[in-house]
């Protein structure tokens, strides 16, 4: 298999920016979440992350999602994501997911905790922001 470019896009008023560095095993979401089509703005991160999953093998990996605010069918994307990372970990990838939340917001902190609930096999960390 060829090595992984990393994966980069830049935030937009309704999209988060996302970075993937496979050089350093870590993942990033950062920002607001609430794309016009949310299938096709999230299907290439899928696409990228399912060949980094089959290329690096057990290698541990990090998520942190810092979203600010996202609609239903990012929370529905996010869970997908999640059960691709769960499946993962389930065959033997150590991985990590923080999702980071503002302290004021008990809505992020909930949904955190849902998503939480719904993992079964890999970390996923509830990590409140510093202001």
């Amino acid at each position: 298999m060829t090595p992984l470019a990393r994966f980069y896009v830049a935030a937009t008023k309704s999209s988060p920016a996302i970075d993937f560095d496979p050089a350093s095993n870590s993942m990033s979401m950062r920002g607001e979440s609430y794309p016009e089509n949310c299938s096709r703005f999230y299907e290439p991160v899928f696409q990228w992350l399912r060949h980094y999953l089959a290329y690096t093998g057990t290698q541990p990996m990090l998520l942190d999602l810092e979203i600010i605010y996202f609609n239903s069918s990012s929370s529905k994307t996010f869970m997908d994501l999640f059960d691709l990372l769960d499946a993962a970990a389930e065959t033997g990838k150590p991985v990590t997911v923080r999702w980071h939340y503002h302290p004021e917001n008990e809505t992020a902190f909930e949904c955190g905790e849902e998503f939480q609930e719904d993992v079964r096999h890999m970390t996923f960390e509830l990590v409140p922001k510093t202001v």
